[in-house]
């Protein structure tokens, strides 16, 4: 992703309600965020986001509709690979030891964890 289209903040808070309502209005966008009286002002940020290529913008009514372009995950996934390049030198070895040193995990995030770690030791194991 490059840095032209890395979200910012407001931009992904924007992104945040596309990815769980779906496609919507701007008013819809407004009203899930509890902006309603800052309409214009999430317009401006859709109106950029589609220039950034963020979202996609369907013009076909009088209402534009508008829809994140990358799912929630793929975005996720260039923001982070963005943080390890740039903070990590690439590692994502010390990326992960500081966002666990840095918040607490749960016992249940800590579960997830050693799963995927058993699956991707497996991976390698049947690459051998």
């Amino acid at each position: 992703m490059p840095a032209r289209r890395r979200p910012t903040d407001a931009e992904l808070a924007i992104l945040r309600v596309l990815w769980v309502r779906g496609p919507s209005t701007v008013r819809e966008v407004a009203e899930e965020m509890g902006r309603e009286s800052a309409y214009t002002t999430v317009l401006k940020l859709l109106q950029i986001m589609a220039e950034k290529g963020l979202v996609r913008r369907d013009e076909s009514a009088r209402t534009h509709v508008y829809r994140a372009a990358r799912s929630e995950r793929a975005t996720q996934r260039q923001l982070v690979r963005d943080l390890a390049d740039r903070a990590f030198g690439g590692s994502a070895a010390r990326l992960v030891l500081q966002a666990l040193a840095a918040k607490e995990a749960s016992p249940e995030e800590l579960a997830e964890i050693r799963e995927w770690l058993a699956e991707q030791e497996g991976k390698r194991e049947g690459a051998r």
